[in-house]
This record gives structure tokens, C-alpha cells and sequence, in this order.
């Protein structure tokens, strides 16, 4: 079960980090070398740095399909240089019909070999249930995400179902009392954002026993001490387990410190994120 072995990272690190693996073109030193290759020897280098203090992994795929086949075959060849014991999450934000879901259930779960994925879930609960019923796997719903927008439709306001007992709520809010009841339970959890701590908040109190997948503590602003307070589940079967199913993803924050003031030798390239992540792992740490 995916939240036993996140659990036990997490006794491991003593921390909530989630490194995220974004590569952006733009971000990697000149020293790495750019296409492909580059891709491949600057993201060896982010794992090599943080690997050690990490509770996760979260590559996104964009920064891998950019690059066609070649880029997905550098995905592959990371994939296999992380620990087993180390949960991988797909990030890729995926949500079609049922059909199209089982496929990207194989490719993801069983092609890449990932152990969660990101799914989107405006098309419904129907269509992600082939990436919710494997209960050897994991799903993290979006449902208040970090960027500036998010508000644009996350936070309008849907009617009340009388079916379920829901009030007059925000859609992100809807997002959260439906997830809690998908999937045979134990396989889906929510990424909330941490530029929305209020929204965070709320959340938690809808769904007291999801696990959450936080983004936006780093580059992006949002402020640690509100993820700490609200981010672990109060209930079920990640509640009484290291961690409380909490993952705070920093990618920027531990990759972008990689040029800044290096003289371009891979070993400064690892010593300065190496730091970075040392530093964000004592300040996400597993709270009693």
C-alpha cells in the first residue's frame, strides 16, 4: 500500500520533503549542457544531492515529453536510479474517460513505474476510477492548486446537492467532500496548495483522512507553518502513521540554487543543493 511506504520514508528522513524534478531548460547550468543530455545530467545531479533526505520524488513529465522519446527515455533511466523505497510520484495531472484512464493507469503505474500520479478531476469521478482502483497505487486529485489562477474556477461557487448533504460551496471545496468518498479507499488523496492556507484549512476539516501533496512553500511563497498545522490527516489510514500522509513538495527552491554564484563543477552543483535540501528537509520535519 502506497501510504504504508510513504509512512515508512518518511520514519526514515524524519520529514515531509517531496523533491520535485522539474528541469526547465532555462534553469540548468551551461556546465550540464543542454538537450537531452543536459536534461539527464543535471536531474542525476538534483537526485544525487537530495535523494538522501527525500520522502519522495515527483518528476513532471512535461519537462521529459518536451524532448519526444529521447526525453522520455532519460525519464526511464532516472526512474530506475531511485530507490525502491523511495514512493515516485507521476506528475501529470491526468483525467479523461474511463477507457483513456486505464491506459494511462499501464503507462504510468506500469510502464514508468510510478507509484502515485497527479489527476485532474473536472471530467468526474468516473473517469479517473482505473488510476483510484489500483490499491497498490495512489492518486492525488487537484483541488486548490498553487498558482495565481487557481481561484479563476477553483473557488466559484456551485449549487447545493440535496442528494448529499453538500451546502452552496466553493468548487474546490465540492472537489474535496466528493474525493473523500472515491476509489475503494486508501488510494486518493488532494493537492492543495500552500499560497491558499485558509482553502487549506477548510479542506482539512472536509476531508479529515485524505492525504494532502502540497505545493507552493518554495519558489512560490506560500508559508510553511499553516502546511504543518493543517497538512497531516486527522483520520484514517495515514492519520496514525509517520508523516500523517503529508508531502510538501520543493522543487525550485533545491534545483534553482544549483548556479547561483557556482564555478560550474558538478561537485558545487551538488554541494549548494545539497544544502538547499538539508535545509528544507529540517524545515518540513515529521511532527508527533
Amino acid at each position: 500500500m502506497y501510504l504504508e511506504r510513504l509512512a515508512a520514508r518518511s520514519a526514515i528522513t524524519g520529514n515531509v520533503l517531496c523533491l520535485g524534478l522539474d528541469p526547465d531548460p532555462a534553469s540548468i547550468p551551461p556546465a550540464c549542457g543542454s538537450g537531452p543530455k543536459g536534461l539527464e545530467l543535471f536531474s542525476e545531479l538534483v537526485l544525487e544531492a537530495a535523494l538522501p533526505v527525500a520522502s519522495a520524488v515527483k518528476p513532471n513529465l512535461a519537462f521529459f515529453e518536451a524532448f519526444g522519446s529521447a526525453g522520455m527515455a532519460v525519464l526511464e533511466r532516472l526512474r530506475a536510479k531511485i530507490p525502491s523505497d523511495i514512493p515516485v510520484i507521476a506528475d501529470v495531472k491526468r483525467g479523461d474517460i474511463g477507457s483513456t484512464a486505464a491506459r494511462q493507469a499501464v503507462a504510468l503505474f506500469d510502464g514508468l513505474g510510478g507509484d502515485a500520479v497527479t489527476v485532474n478531476p473536472y471530467p468526474g469521478s468516473d473517469a479517473i476510477v482505473p488510476l483510484l482502483d489500483r490499491i497498490d497505487r495512489f492518486a492525488y486529485v487537484l483541488c486548490r492548486t498553487s498558482n495565481p489562477g487557481a481561484g479563476e474556477l477553483q473557488d466559484l461557487i456551485v449549487a447545493a446537492d440535496p442528494g448529499s448533504d453538500a451546502p452552496a460551496e466553493p468548487l474546490h471545496a465540492r472537489v474535496a467532500r466528493s474525493a473523500a468518498h472515491w476509489g475503494p479507499g486508501g488510494t486518493v488523496g488532494l493537492v492543495v496548495g500552500a499560497t491558499a492556507p485558509q482553502e487549506l484549512a477548510t479542506i482539512r476539516d472536509l476531508a479529515p483522512g485524505l492525504a494532502f501533496l502540497v505545493p507552493g512553500v518554495g519558489t512560490q511563497g506560500g508559508a510553511v507553518a499553516p502546511v504543518l498545522d493543517h497538512g497531516r490527516a486527522l483520520v484514517g489510514p495515514a492519520s496514525d502513521r509517520p508523516g500523517g500522509g503529508l508531502l510538501v513538495n520543493v522543487s525550485r527552491g533545491i534545483s534553482g540554487t544549483a548556479a547561483i554564484g557556482s564555478d560550474g563543477r558538478s561537485s558545487e552543483l551538488v554541494d549548494r543543493m545539497r544544502q538547499a535540501a538539508a535545509v528544507w528537509a529540517g524545515r518540513l520535519p515529521v511532527l508527533p
